[in-house]
């Protein structure tokens, strides 16, 4: 490969010069096959949907429908598909003042002013559609629907939601170092879930689970509760989409939502899941640019998806804009406490503890790649006493960086992941699948 490489950074990419005699491994998405333009990829999905009848059908005899989308934090092509779902719904005779986007925030903050018609990617629908965010802590903008029967988990959604005759979720399927997957339940638990439900299945008796990792679904205990509260809140429907590394459109999947997100999964299990058949003990990774990369928060997942091909002691270096800073002050006060504690002892807190505390489980995950090796930070966005919270190793020169990786670990071998947690690399060779 060449003695350059470009990372996905910010907006654009941060290109970084190898060290002269690395032997790089450059793991990145297959190419997809050639698609027809992103508007009928669309159509074709509203028209040919996964165990339901069509949008067109669905919106006969319902006078109230709820859109979810992903807030500010996920690359979702809203602004090729928010529009053609409404003007099936308008076409089917619901009233426009009857249609709510409700934006899935979880405990993230709002999405709002040119922010939130970047989001929805249509200035038609940013000027005449109604579009509300999610917010977890507000009592009165939940309703209460018992507890799940198989881990009591407490299951409050946002009422828009839960009253609206037609529920739609909308998003993206990518591997998620939590849930498996992302897309389709999850837009709704946690996206649009009171914040009380969204602590108690990510703490520890949850994150811990061996099965809580990237690309897993069977035994994944986050999976199986949202799947859980999917099915207490009854009839509701997906537009799940998937994306290439350029961030085009390839594949849309349109119905019941448990279906239609599996379907999504499947198809994107061949471009996202590497079989590398070895480890490194150095592995250059990006948090795959914007909007992923604009906080450390975000920027941890790229942290933990690589894990599997790093050897035991080996090196993680990371580069990521942060342009936004650290993340919340929830994440920060986690960050101070993991960093005064040790690993250890943060983490038996954290299992003595029935609620997760508010973005802590961001710093729970960071804890895998600490214990596994050592992880290195490449950013131009944070202030010296972000650096100092991180608890991970600031660089200023990634050249370098992997030639001392290389010196350390007597290898010159690195892998590079240019796209950071949308790829996950895997040790086993092509034969084993995961489930």
């Amino acid at each position: 490969m060449p003695n350059t490489v470009e990372l996905a950074y910010g907006k654009a990419t941060v290109s970084i010069q190898l060290p002269h005699d690395a032997n790089a491994t450059l793991i990145s998405k297959p190419p997809f096959p050639a698609c027809p333009p992103a508007s009928t990829i669309i159509a074709d999905a509203l028209a040919s949907p996964v165990q339901s009848p069509t949008l067109r059908e669905l919106a006969k005899n319902v006078s109230s429908v709820c859109i979810l989308i992903c807030d500010i934090t996920r690359p979702v092509p809203n602004g090729t598909f928010l529009k053609p779902i409404i003007d099936q719904l308008l076409g089917a005779g619901i009233e426009l003042a009857n249609i709510t986007i409700l934006v899935a925030t979880g405990l993230h903050r709002p999405n709002e002013g040119e922010e939130l018609r970047e989001l929805l990617g249509d200035d038609w629908v940013f000027e005449n559609v109604r579009v509300l965010n999610h917010f977890a802590t507000n009592e009165e903008d939940q309703v209460d629907l018992g507890f799940t029967k198989t881990r009591n988990t407490p299951v409050k959604l946002n009422r828009h939601l839960v009253n609206a005759d037609l529920k739609i979720a909308t998003g993206l399927v990518e591997p998620h170092f939590m849930a498996g997957y992302s897309g389709g339940r999850k837009v709704i638990a946690p996206g649009v879930a009171h914040h009380e439900t969204i602590r108690t299945f990510h703490s520890a008796r949850f994150m811990e689970h061996p099965a809580a990792t990237e690309c897993i679904l069977k035994d994944n205990p986050l999976h199986e509760e949202q799947l859980e509260i999917v099915r207490m809140l009854g009839d509701a429907y997906a537009l799940n989409t998937v994306l290439d590394e350029h961030r085009n459109l390839v594949f849309a999947s349109f119905g019941e939502i448990i279906a239609s997100h599996l379907k999504a999964v499947e198809y994107t299990r061949d471009y996202t899941e590497i079989p590398i058949g070895r480890k490194f003990h150095t592995v250059l990774t990006s948090s795959a640019g914007y909007p992923l990369d604009q906080t450390y928060y975000q920027t941890v997942k790229g942290m933990v998806t690589p894990l599997d091909i790093l050897e035991p002691g080996g090196t993680i270096i990371m580069v990521s804009e942060c342009a936004e800073g650290f993340g919340s002050s929830h994440f920060r006060e986690a960050q101070k406490k993991l960093i005064n504690m040790g690993e250890d002892a943060f983490l038996l807190s954290l299992e003595q503890k029935q609620l997760a505390s508010i973005d802590e489980w961001q710093t729970e995950k960071q804890v895998k790649p600490m214990k596994k090796g050592t992880v290195l930070l490449y950013s131009n966005g944070l202030s010296d006493d972000d650096h100092k919270d991180t608890g991970v190793k600031r660089i200023t020169d990634v050249t370098k960086a992997l030639s001392e990786s290389m010196v350390q670990h007597g290898s010159n071998d690195i892998a590079v992941i240019p796209e950071g947690p949308y790829v996950i690399p895997l040790s086993r060779n092509n034969e084993v699948r995961l489930n």
